[in-house]
């Protein structure tokens, strides 16, 4: 086995960890790990990646012949979710969504309805986060993208009546569980397989 000097060394895994974030749409652990060094080293050892194709070809390369299927059981290449992970870091998807969010509530009258549809769980819990009001202040356990942080410096009193009121909460849900497709939706759009649904209106309150 080739000894890499230390300087490559420590490159390597600063790299391979900036990928990690950026691929940690990945299910599985073990996945993230093997394809965030495998691009690294392909960079470093023997040429950068120039095209979708060289990799989604090392992608498969690194996986091996380990088969991957979706909800429907219908096959799915193994750099599928690669290709998401990298997709949703240049969009800049996630902060996105949060914008989205706040300005929706700016907009909309008291009692107005904002319904939202996620398709991984990344996005989901940024929905949900703003739907109970938790954790605004904290990034979402993703591909380390900051989301913007809440007011938290113009901070007012609430007397006890407003605290009970609930008039802290910017959203009130309207469904006690997320809105999932059925079987037979998806079997009729395959594409809705990921969906999930949650509707709340807003709540009386300034803009957070």
């Amino acid at each position: 086995m080739k000894i890499l000097p230390l300087q490559l060394k420590y490159s390597l895994i600063l790299m391979s960890s900036r990928y990690i974030k950026c691929l940690n749409i990945m299910a599985k652990k073990r996945e993230l790990d093997l394809i965030a060094r495998g691009i690294v080293e392909s960079r470093i050892l023997f040429k950068s990646l120039k095209t979708t194709k060289e990799l989604a070809q090392l992608v498969e390369s690194l996986l091996g012949n380990e088969a991957h299927f979706d909800k429907l059981r219908r096959y799915s290449h193994p750099a599928t979710k690669t290709f998401q992970a990298l997709r949703i870091l240049v969009n800049d998807e996630l902060n996105q969504l949060d914008y989205g969010i706040r300005v929706a509530h700016y907009y909309l009258q008291p009692s107005g309805i904002l319904a939202a549809i996620s398709f991984h769980s990344l996005e989901d819990t940024i929905l949900k986060r703003h739907i109970t009001g938790h954790g605004l202040d904290k990034n979402p356990d993703s591909i380390g993208q900051a989301i913007w942080k809440s007011s938290l410096n113009h901070m007012k009193t609430y007397s006890q009546s407003e605290l009970s009121e609930g008039i802290l909460k910017p959203w009130n849900s309207h469904l006690k569980h997320v809105l999932v497709p059925s079987p037979e939706e998806m079997e009729d759009n395959p594409r809705s397989r990921s969906a999930k649904m949650r509707v709340a209106s807003k709540i009386s309150c300034q803009p957070y």
